[in-house]
Parts: structure tokens; sequence; C-alpha cells
């Protein structure tokens, strides 16, 4: 039987999943769930714990509490499977700057064990979507802030991973550099690849098929971007005014004891 990916598992399904460090609880009781082929977006404060999720789905670290599969592997005891089919780029992402924008491909092949008869192919499709492709022998160091976060994503995509993990690959890159950095977002999600993503821009939320609101260590909404823009100009407005309420009733809760 042909499944439909309406009918498909998640690829990523996170069940009441909390972080505790010592007294400070970074993610509280979260739970949802990415469908294949579709770009989730994680948007909220600075310090809500969006990075922390990110790590916990990436199999960075492990959860205090709760489970998280990932293909329907569950990524403390399938951990070694699971970094197989994932693309993992922080915020800070590992690029060797004395190398040449090809030598940062051909070590990131290096790493993944690409076929030697694959590697010629993989380095002109994602170097060509990341237009990238006439600075072959430049110095990573060398390439402006956009060109860096782009060769950093070709390098992610090399070994062709189902999901893509982005943690706010685009803070402080240029509007055009951006609008190119989502234009190849937009091409691996039509190649069916599912990716999850922070940012702090959001415009780059409306992009998304779901967004989910991270504020104060808690996912305080998991809808479509317009449900949660809701009645707004903006779904800037929107989410400002959510926190505000959160904020608003802790304050009061506070308060009362």
């Amino acid at each position: 039987m042909v499944v439909s990916p309406e009918n498909s598992p998640p690829m990523v399904e996170v069940k009441n999943v909390s972080l505790r460090f010592d007294l400070v609880e970074a993610v509280k009781n979260v739970s949802f769930q990415v469908k294949s082929g579709n770009i989730f977006g994680l948007v909220g404060s600075d310090g809500a714990g969006k990075s922390t999720l990110l790590r916990l789905i990436a199999t960075m670290i492990k959860p205090t509490e709760g489970e998280i599969f990932v293909g329907g592997l569950n990524v403390v005891t399938q951990r070694q499977k699971i970094k197989n089919i994932i693309g993992y780029m922080p915020q800070r992402f590992g690029l060797y700057q004395d190398l040449t924008v090809e030598e940062n491909m051909q070590f990131f092949m290096d790493v993944f064990d690409i076929p030697r008869k694959e590697r010629k192919m993989r380095k002109e499709k994602y170097l060509g979507f990341s237009n990238l492709l006439p600075f072959t022998d430049r110095l990573a160091g060398s390439l402006s802030g956009g060109m860096k976060q782009k060769l950093g994503l070709a390098c992610v995509l090399v070994h062709e991973p189902l999901l893509l993990i982005l943690d706010e690959p685009t803070n402080g890159v240029d509007p055009v550099s951006r609008q190119e950095f989502w234009d190849i977002l937009g091409g691996m999600k039509k190649e069916g690849m599912t990716i999850l993503v922070s940012t702090a821009y959001l415009d780059e939320g409306e992009k998304c098929d779901s967004l989910g609101l991270m504020h104060s260590s808690i996912l305080m909404a998991e809808a479509f971007p317009s449900v949660i823009r809701g009645g707004f100009p903006t779904l800037e407005e929107a989410i400002i005014e959510r926190i505000k309420q959160a904020d608003g009733a802790l304050a009061h809760d506070t308060f009362q004891l």
C-alpha cells in the first residue's frame, strides 16, 4: 500500500519533553509533531528554549523527561542511526576559515563518507543551489556573512539528510542573502526534505508550514502562521501581544502567591 504524505508518520515527534539544568528548567513539558516534507518554524523570545529544544532533537543532549522520535527512531536509544538521517546547523557553524569553499565541501564529504563517484555531482548541486560555484577557490574566512551561511548549509546538505535542523541560520544576514537562503530551503522542501528551523525574523515565520511559539521554556502555541497571527495585521504584533499576556498572567499569579 502506498502511504500518502498526509497519512505518513511524522518525521519529528516530541512527547512531553522537559530538560532541567540543576534548578533551571530550560524546556518544560513540550509536545509537538512535524510532518514529513514540511517546514516547521520555532519563534519566540530570547532565552525561551528554542536552541535547547533543537539540540535535543539533534541528539546533542538528552531530555530529563519525555521522548523524542525522528523518523520513528528514539533520539536517546537509537542516536547513531539518527545521526545518519539528520543535518544540524547550529548558530555558530564550524566552517574552516583557512580552507577554501571547495576544501570545506571536501572535508564534510569525507566526514559523511560520501562515495567518490557521487562527490562531483553533490558538490555541483549544493554549491549550485547556494550560488557558490564561482567562488570555490575563495577562503571561507573571506566570504561575506550570507555566503558563509550558505556554505554552511551546503556542507550540512551534502549527505542529503531526511531532516534538516537549523538554529537561527540567517541571524545577522542581510535581507537579500536571507531571501536567497530561504529560496534554497524552498527547493529542498520540494525535493521532500523536512525542515525544522528557529528564526528571529517573523517574516521568515510566515514562510513556514506551521509554527511553534515558545516563551519561558514553554510551547505556548502550535499552529499555521495565519492562525497564530489571528486578527492582527502582522505575525510580529500577534506574538508580542501573546507574550505580554503570558508575562502579565505570570506576574499576577506570582503576586497572588
